[in-house]
């Protein structure tokens, strides 16, 4: 029988800061803790993972250990405690995990990140662009011009950053996934500035694929419907948070651990002819 996820209402739960903390949720969000089972999609494989401190990332992180590959965790500086969870998890798996503190909004900061990867593993295998910020605003009003520039700089340019730095480092038969949205098909009003970056990542993903071809380099694009993760109440009014995912067919939010095996099958060598697709995992939401 399938595992049976919490549905809404949930308790009203506002986090301070962004993009949140774990451990706070009520219901605690499931990462693949407990049930994944990996069989060896990965083995040997350097990965890095942006955001991989919490959230998608972190069932991403898990998953991608337990299918073999050693794995480079970016997160914020002030999410330090949930990268070192992240962390425990892959060492327990027996691979290697590598911790990458910083602001991908910035230049210098991506270009660290690769080149902490490349120094630790020799190479990358994978690239998994996963980082994001979002905030929540009824008007256009509330949007400042920061924000909106900020929303740019951490959702689409660092993945830009980051894909021309990490280049160098990749051979053919490597890997990007980048993490777009529902948000890139049917965006939400208040979410405006996430939203267009999310149809951004769908096209750079779709654009890069077509470059990296003769490379040997594949990148394809998942794009999550309502994800229980430390963004919703990190960013989200409490109403909604209470309501959140009820919209779906599945009348419920996924949980990160639904992700992790959209994300291993294009990061594997089983994937060798999917490039330049994006995989919805939405609940029953269709992306046509």
């Amino acid at each position: 029988m399938p595992k049976s996820y919490p549905t809404p209402p949930f308790p009203k739960q506002p986090q301070p800061g962004n993009p949140g903390k774990s451990g706070p949720m009520n219901p605690p969000p499931d990462h693949g803790e407990e049930s994944y089972r990996g069989s060896g999609k990965l083995e040997g494989k350097k990965a890095v993972v942006t955001g991989g401190d919490s959230g998608i990332g972190r069932a991403v992180v898990i998953a991608f250990a337990r299918e073999g590959a050693d794995v480079l965790i970016a997160h914020l500086p002030e999410e330090e405690d949930d990268a070192r969870e992240s962390a425990r998890w892959v060492e327990q798996a027996g691979r290697k995990a590598v911790l990458f503190a910083g602001d991908i909004s910035k230049r210098e900061t991506c270009e660290a990140l690769v080149k902490k990867a490349a120094d630790a593993f020799g190479r990358i295998d994978i690239l998994v662009n996963n980082a994001a910020f979002q905030m929540n605003h009824e008007t256009m009003e509330e949007i400042s011009d920061e924000e909106w520039c900020h929303t740019f700089d951490t959702n689409i340019t660092a993945m830009f950053r980051i894909v021309k730095a990490a280049l160098p480092h990749m051979k053919p038969g490597s890997a990007i996934v980048n993490t777009a949205s529902v948000n890139a098909d049917t965006p939400k009003p208040t979410l405006l500035p996430y939203a267009t970056t999310k149809g951004a990542i769908q096209n750079f993903t779709g654009g890069l694929a077509q470059l990296l071809a003769e490379k040997g380099i594949r990148a394809n694009a998942v794009a999550p419907g309502p994800i229980w993760t430390p963004l919703i109440p990190a960013t989200m009014p409490p109403d909604q948070v209470e309501s959140f995912g009820g919209q779906v067919p599945m009348k419920r939010p996924g949980q990160p651990a639904e992700l992790a095996p959209v994300y291993v099958l294009p990061a594997s060598d089983e994937a060798s002819y999917v490039s330049g697709a994006t995989v919805a995992v939405t609940g029953g939401k269709p992306i046509i």
